[in-house]
């Protein structure tokens, strides 16, 4: 049976606009209702648009079983608990479990360049630490190292690795990841949002899809008018994807995301420093895509 399957949300991380920057939990709990109402398939607290590299471990495990308890079993959550070291994210892997996460997320490990069978250990490791469900995180564009499909074919034969996550937005990545996983009960998502329907049709179960956080309801229709078969249909909601792509590329990740939705009525406050605010001019951008797609803004 699937694990991962259909559209999961990878919620960002709301911020006050105090000193501290600390979590806005009122925030939290509406965008929590507005992802479930709009038809995700799952919620993911504290991927790259949740802002896990600037978020203490008890900050991470605190805001998870928050979400965790709103959710209150509609849809399944999962939690981001990978890191630079092995023992950390075995920690955060094993904090989670406690709090009733349905599944993790690993990213490998990044900074330091480390070889194949490094990485395959330190999954293996993490994965062996718990026993729910642990889903692989490919971002090389982040991480500076893409995870080769023989190490995915080799840490698919653990039981609880149910899943990879391929944000590296190279088709033939995400194949081979696809022939990799063939056999061992592994879904393969995919994490370019740009690219729902190319992967889709390679043998993705899947997206974790950011621009969700906003247009919920399109990324979840585009997944369904594919499941159906419906080609028309689904090539139109791909380009319905688009506008808000557009907007995303003028600032750092999750900074003109999170500046959509605030200016949509949801406060989930600025991007943690380093990231600043958004630049200049911006905003309205920002207004003439949210006018694309009929949403009411501030």
């Amino acid at each position: 049976m699937s694990k991962f399957q259909g559209v999961i949300v990878p919620m960002v991380t709301p911020f006050n606009r105090d000193d501290a920057q600390t979590i806005n939990y009122e925030a939290g709990e509406k965008l929590v209702e507005k992802l479930i109402e709009g038809g995700a398939s799952g919620i993911f607290t504290f991927g790259s648009n949740g802002e896990f590299h600037v978020c203490t471990a008890d900050e991470r495990i605190e805001f998870s079983k928050f979400v965790i308890e709103k959710v209150a079993g509609r849809v399944p959550v999962y939690v981001g608990t990978g890191a630079c070291s092995t023992r950390e994210a075995i920690e955060m892997s094993k904090r989670a479990e406690a709090i009733g996460a349905d599944a993790l997320s690993v990213i490998n490990p990044y900074f330091m360049g480390i070889s194949d069978a490094q990485v395959a250990n330190y999954f293996r490791m993490v994965a062996e630490s718990v026993k729910i469900p642990v889903m692989l995180y490919n971002i090389p564009k982040s991480t500076g190292k893409n995870i080769p499909a023989e190490v995915v074919a080799e840490v698919a034969q653990i039981d609880n690795v149910k899943g990879v996550k391929d944000s590296s937005g190279n088709m033939d990545n995400l194949k081979a990841y696809v022939e990799a996983a063939k056999g061992n009960d592994v879904d393969v998502l995919v994490g370019s949002d740009g690219k729902i329907s190319e992967a889709y049709a390679l043998g993705a179960s899947g997206a974790v899809a950011g621009t969700a956080n906003l247009i919920t309801e399109i990324v979840v229709s585009l997944w369904k008018a594919l499941e159906a078969g419906n080609s028309d249909e689904a090539a139109r909601l791909q380009s319905e994807v688009e506008p808000i792509r557009d907007v995303l590329h003028l600032g750092s990740t999750p900074q003109t995301l999170k500046r959509s939705l605030e200016l949509a009525g949801y406060e989930v406050g600025p991007a943690r420093y380093p990231v600043t605010e958004v630049a200049e001019g911006v905003d309205e951008k920002v207004i003439a895509m949210l006018d694309h797609y009929g949403i009411a803004h501030r």
